[in-house]
């Protein structure tokens, strides 16, 4: 408990200081904000586009997609918030050296790496994503139970979990190329698979990848089925959690194995 109650006044001092730099710069704050919405209200408009050619894409309908792309946004926002910036600076710390001081702090290296900064705004998209979900689950008539909600919730820290945990080991790339920022650009744009449903891809190659090395067709699709209440659920979550566990555990090991082999900026 005392550890708990260390890390957890660690963080605290940690949002402080990132409340502190955003309001620094308030103009800036505000127009990501902006940015991001824009982003998101494209997304919804490129869906209303196809639903106007179609009544259903991989056996779900035009509110249920919509459900579905706030559920993908809502996550992406939330691992955006959390631990985007930090994931993204990793190879900034081995270039500069900064990593050298980190090692010296008496507290966890991943855990200083990975909420070192908080990204406000995108809880701000988060909550607007999560106001269309609401919306959406309005227009399908859904009445999730308690359970359903918390599985919601579980599942949600699972894709986040996965996002996370793939973005840090590409990230301790940089420990071999210095720079790895075009190999997390190119990861966090595949976000974007995230909003399609899963029943869309036939069995193949694609959908293959896509739930078992990038899963990316579970850390939405999941959750969105969870309030949808879909009949192949189970053992669809089984999978997520699975996936997240394993996700994480990979990311460490690579970690660890990547300081051992770290011999500082200086050398």
């Amino acid at each position: 408990m005392g550890t708990l109650q260390r890390y957890a006044a660690i963080y605290g001092a940690l949002w402080r200081n990132s409340v502190t730099r955003e309001m620094q710069f308030k103009s800036n704050f505000l127009l990501w904000i902006v940015v991001e919405l824009l982003w998101f209200a494209l997304q919804l408009a490129f869906m209303q586009v196809l639903y106007g050619q179609t009544d259903s894409i991989g056996g779900w309908s035009r509110w249920q997609v919509i459900l579905l792309v706030g559920v993908s946004n809502f996550i992406q926002q939330l691992f955006t918030a959390i631990f985007l910036t930090n994931v993204n600076e990793l190879s900034e710390h081995v270039r500069t050296g900064k990593l050298d001081f980190m090692l010296l702090l008496p507290v966890n290296t991943r855990f200083l790496i990975s909420f070192r900064k908080v990204d406000l705004g995108s809880f701000i998209n988060a909550a607007f994503a999560a106001v269309v979900i609401f919306y959406a689950a309005l227009q399908l008539d859904l009445h999730p139970s308690f359970l359903q909600f918390i599985g919601f919730a579980v599942v949600c820290v699972a894709g986040i979990s996965v996002h996370y945990s793939i973005m840090f080991l590409l990230a301790t790339i940089a420990f071999s190329t210095v720079r790895a920022q075009g190999i997390l650009t190119g990861y966090y744009n595949l976000f974007n698979i995230a909003r399609l449903p899963e029943g869309a891809f036939q069995r193949g190659s694609f959908k293959a990848i896509f739930t078992f090395v990038l899963p990316m067709l579970l850390v939405a699709n999941v959750p969105a089925k969870t309030l949808l209440g879909f009949p192949s659920l189970p053992s669809q979550v089984g999978l997520l959690m699975l996936m997240s566990l394993i996700c994480f555990s990979a990311s460490e090991l690579f970690w660890r194995w990547s300081l051992r082999r770290y011999t500082s900026a200086s050398s």
